[in-house]
């Protein structure tokens, strides 16, 4: 057995390896960090080779941190969409549960538009809060909807009710902009917003917009869509809707909008109140190529129409709504109410107006104030026209609607002066006068009261018919208090006035005031042979589709005064407008007849006259009752008259007057019945003929009366003849013969002028 030594063996790294088949570690065997290890490779290799590798790996380094950091950036933006998809759905669902249950939603009924109509169907006005009537996308020019959708939402055709496209756009623009300037609103949205909901900036009004527009594009085409939001934008300056819009700024209707107002139009809706042409045109036209520039980028226009449209931008009206006609539309509004009670829908008034004649009478005043209003300090004017059968053919309200709305022809109460003469006449004559009857034209003292004609002028021995042609302040007055100032207001409320007149002697001279549209209304009774019919304004009211809800029956037209008094009275009338009477610039080629009147110092200046055709009442004056400079009821308003009359009668055949008294022939006795009773108006059906003979009343005995109470001071009128009121003027009764005082004394002498004795009365 061989032997084996003592000493133990350990394992040796220090030493060369034995070729024994002992233990032994090589060095890669070794364990050690890897940046000692890539040293000691380092250490062995080449340096320049150990060099290039480092760098590669490096590289490989950077790129892989790179990816990370990517990686995680699109995790969490992931995990952010995700939990804010979440939150969205949350809000959604919090503030659609606050909605009433789609099941009942319903579009709203537009708010009722009143289209006022003329006698021959042209539109007078629209009124109601959209100030329009809804028209179809088919009705409307093609030009609107098509300028609406290229600036407003040029996606509007693909969309879902929500644009994403035009949103994220909207967000980019506002962030980089720094402030809000687009909302990313779509035509949808903007329609539910106007239709259902408040214009809050609130998270909750935007979640119920987002629901509503997509309920909306479930329920209705686009077509129906868009066609709801055109009528029912708001444009600016009052007007909802393209109709109303383009009427507001066009004067027409938005049937007939070219290239150029549609884009004028689109581009308000960025801004109404700031873009409205009304307020800045330079913005607007400015507004309206950026819309014409749009609608040639989309192909809906070419560019000869571009180029045509942006070198005839579009023209506004000069004013809003500065027509007559408004004054006309006002009054029908205060009527309507009382005929058919609260409008539910739209409907269709038709007037008596005719648009033609009411365009005319307008011109007649404004022209007049235009050309002779500072000369002559007058700044108002107003016109009334009625038919025989109580219809308004025409009204004027004043000189310019745009700068005022207070109606002069129906509010506006101003003394008549002479104007109201006639119906002291009248009552004269049914109490046994006729125009043949004779009166001393001479100074006349009545209490206190001395009332006298134009200039200190008297005529002496004169008959009734040149006493009213001349308005003779002397004769007037003497007829009062002869048959009673009782007596005269009883005959002028018969015959149409319903102010209140105060009983005293001055009324003779029109100191009682009284609107323009009840004083040419009570004139009709002598146009038409003694009837009094029912003034109105409308003839029928119907809905838009047609059904009748009012119609104008004729209304009652009793008899209020006796043929021959008509005859009478157009008699002496007519001299007015003849040579030598007060109104001869009114003679027009047509049988007429009618009264000036001028108040105190010429605070209010008249004229009322009428055909067998037309009854037409004018004043001018100043709504603060400053005084014109000589502007008597024969000049301005016998102007105004003529011009209307002599328009409206062309081609009308020619008609006399109704009466056909004649007075009696040179050289036979007239006897004047003296003071008697006032007879009783006949109120009974029109009968089917009307006798044209003269009828005289035979002369009764004075019947006593109890006196009648005469007013405080008053101003009163002489018909351009200044005439100061007085206290204390005695009372009157029915039965007297002649007034007390002295009456055909010796003329007293009045400081006078040359424009006093040239003016007229």
């Amino acid at each position: 057995m061989a032997s084996r030594s003592d000493r133990r063996i350990e394992p040796s790294f220090d030493e060369p390896s034995r070729t024994s088949a002992g233990f032994s570690v090589r060095e890669e065997d070794r364990v050690m960090p890897a940046s000692r290890k890539s040293q000691a490779k380092r250490k062995s290799a080449n340096g320049k080779t150990t060099k290039g590798k480092s760098r590669r790996g490096s590289g490989r380094a950077r790129r892989s941190g790179l990816f990370s950091i990517f990686g995680r950036l699109v995790y969490w933006c992931f995990v952010l969409a995700i939990w804010g998809g979440i939150a969205a759905a949350g809000i959604v669902v919090y503030y659609g549960a606050k909605m009433p249950a789609a099941t009942t939603w319903e579009i709203p009924d537009r708010p009722p538009n009143i289209k006022i109509v003329s006698v021959d169907g042209h539109l007078i006005a629209n009124r109601g809060m959209s100030g329009g009537e809804a028209l179809s996308l088919k009705e409307m020019s093609p030009y609107i909807p098509e300028a609406v959708v290229a600036i407003e939402d040029r996606r509007f055709y693909s969309h879902f009710g929500i644009d994403p496209i035009g949103l994220a756009r909207a967000m980019v623009t506002n962030v980089v902009g720094g402030h809000f300037s687009q909302g990313g609103s779509t035509l949808t949205q903007q329609l539910a917003k106007n239709l259902f909901l408040k214009p809050d900036r609130t998270i909750e009004r935007k979640v119920q917009e987002v629901l509503l527009a997509l309920w909306l594009e479930h329920k209705h085409s686009k077509d129906q869509i868009l066609q709801m939001y055109l009528n029912r934008v708001y444009f600016g300056s009052g007007a909802y809707g393209v109709e109303a819009a383009s009427r507001r700024y066009f004067g027409k209707s938005a049937r007939d909008v070219t290239l150029s107002e549609a884009a004028l139009l689109a581009g308000l809706l960025k801004a109404p109140s700031r873009l409205s042409p009304a307020r800045d045109p330079k913005a607007a036209e400015a507004r309206a190529q950026l819309v014409l520039a749009a609608m040639h980028d989309q192909g809906m226009i070419s560019g000869k129409q571009l180029a045509t449209a942006m070198s005839a931008p579009a023209t506004r009206a000069p004013s809003y709504w500065t027509g007559s006609e408004n004054y006309v539309a006002d009054t029908v509004m205060e009527e309507l109410p009382d005929l058919i009670g609260d409008v539910q829908g739209d409907i269709v008034i038709n007037t008596t107006v005719d648009l033609s004649l009411q365009k005319i009478a307008e011109k007649s005043i404004r022209t007049l104030i235009e050309t002779s209003g500072k000369k002559l300090n007058v700044s108002q004017g107003a016109l009334v026209s009625i038919d025989d059968t109580g219809a308004v053919r025409a009204m004027v309200g004043g000189n310019d609607y745009a700068t005022s709305q207070f109606d002069r022809a129906s509010e506006a109460k101003r003394q008549p002066g002479s104007a109201f003469k006639p119906f002291v006449y009248m009552a004269a004559l049914e109490a046994g006068r006729t125009p043949e009857s004779v009166r001393n034209d001479a100074p006349i003292r009545i209490g206190n009261w001395t009332p006298t004609n134009f200039g200190g002028k008297y005529y002496g021995r004169v008959t009734l018919a040149t006493a009213l042609a001349k308005s003779l302040n002397s004769v007037a007055a003497q007829l009062t208090m002869e048959v009673g100032p009782a007596a005269v207001i009883e005959a002028a409320h018969r015959m149409g006035i319903q102010s209140d007149l105060q009983k005293n002697v001055s009324i003779a001279l029109g100191t009682s005031e009284v609107t323009p549209l009840e004083l040419t209304a009570a004139y009709v009774p002598f146009a038409n042979g003694g009837y009094r019919p029912d003034v109105h304004f409308i003839s029928k009211i119907t809905t838009a589709d047609g059904k009748l809800l009012y119609a104008f029956d004729g209304g009652k037209a009793p008899r209020v005064v006796k043929p021959e008094i008509v005859g009478m009275m157009n008699s002496m009338m007519a001299g007015t407008v003849q040579l030598g009477g007060t109104a001869k610039k009114a003679a027009f080629g047509w049988p007429s007849a009618g009264k000036t009147g001028t108040s105190q110092n010429s605070r209010d200046a008249w004229f009322v006259g009428y055909t067998s055709n037309l009854t037409t009442g004018v004043w001018f004056g100043n709504d603060d009752g400053s005084p014109m400079k000589r502007v008597t009821g024969g000049s301005l308003p016998a102007q105004a008259w003529h011009e209307f009359m002599l328009a409206a009668h062309e081609g009308v055949p020619v008609r006399p007057l109704p009466g056909g008294w004649k007075p009696p022939p040179p050289g036979a006795i007239v006897q004047d019945d003296g003071p008697a009773p006032v007879p009783t108006a006949d109120v009974g059906a029109r009968p089917a003929t009307v006798s044209r003979q003269a009828v005289r009343t035979p002369a009764q005995p004075p019947r006593p009366a109890p006196p009648q109470p005469v007013g405080g001071a008053q101003t009163v009128d002489a018909g351009g003849f200044g005439m100061p009121a007085q206290d204390n003027a005695p009372t009157a009764s029915i039965g007297h013969p002649v007034p007390p005082g002295n009456v055909g004394g010796p003329s007293r002498k009045r400081h006078t002028t040359i424009l006093d004795i040239l003016s007229g009365g």
